[in-house]
């Protein structure tokens, strides 16, 4: 799919992960794409120069979400990597994750992640949108969790806010024709997914409670993002996605 010619996009998390898959996929479909990143530039840089030598075009854009001015120096950024031209796509995908058990969180650590995961997608969709287009894309990364229990309990919470700003917005925002979608990942195997290799019990367990057998891969979520980002997607708004290879839908096939 390679129609985003001449679109420009934001994907924030965009140094590793899902994030960086992501950016990938819409440079190669065409888009200029913001690669956000909160503390580690060379991994943005990798990303980046991974984009140009596949002949895309990219730019790092530095911001860090929960603390101090971090969206001033988003959209500062932002503004002077698009150089007069509007954003066609915004894809929140920044997000932080903890497994404490309930009675050991504490309001430090929830407040911090809601600060990055649910706070920060908000603001950057309200600061965003005076800059993009009619017909442009929302695309918001949630999780799986937010239909499965699972001990990310904060995690989760925070993921099935995403859930609401997402179907919430796209109504508002459908006069414009502004499509607005989650997607909501499994396990994947990137940094934020290790967890799910501490161990071969672990990671075998893991792989038994998906239908397709095996853990996700980066692309398997970026090409999803894509999809929703194209004008394939155009009658497609207020979605929740579930691309977890089908986890935990149910007893094992004997």
């Amino acid at each position: 799919m390679a129609g985003l010619q001449g679109k420009t996009a934001l994907v924030t998390g965009a140094s590793r992960g899902i994030g960086r898959a992501v950016a990938q996929r819409l440079a190669a479909d065409g888009a200029v794409v913001a690669v956000h990143y909160g503390r580690d530039e060379d991994a943005a840089k990798e990303t980046v120069a991974a984009i140009e030598q596949a002949n895309g075009r990219a730019f790092p854009l530095r911001a860090e979400f929960g603390v101090g001015a971090g969206l001033d120096t988003l959209f500062e950024g932002l503004s002077a990597g698009l150089d007069g031209r509007q954003l066609d796509i915004l894809v929140n995908n920044a997000g932080i994750m903890e497994m404490t058990p309930l009675e050991q969180i504490t309001p430090e650590e929830f407040d911090r992640i809601f600060a990055v995961n649910v706070r920060a997608p908000l603001f950057i969709i309200q600061r965003a949108l005076p800059l993009m287009r009619d017909g442009s894309r929302i695309v918001n990364i949630s999780s799986a969790v937010t239909r499965i229990a699972s001990p990310f309990l904060t995690y989760a919470m925070s993921k099935g806010a995403i859930d609401v700003l997402s179907h919430t917005l796209a109504q508002s925002l459908g006069a414009r024709q502004i499509t607005v979608n989650t997607v909501n990942p499994g396990v994947t195997d990137t940094d934020l997914g290790a967890w799910a290799r501490s161990s071969p019990e672990i990671e075998t367990g893991v792989v038994g409670s998906i239908a397709l057998g095996r853990l996700g891969q980066p692309s398997d979520i970026a090409d999803v993002v894509s999809f929703l980002a194209s004008s394939d997607a155009r009658w497609i708004t207020g979605v929740s996605i579930d691309a977890s290879g089908g986890t935990w839908l149910g007893p094992a096939a004997a």
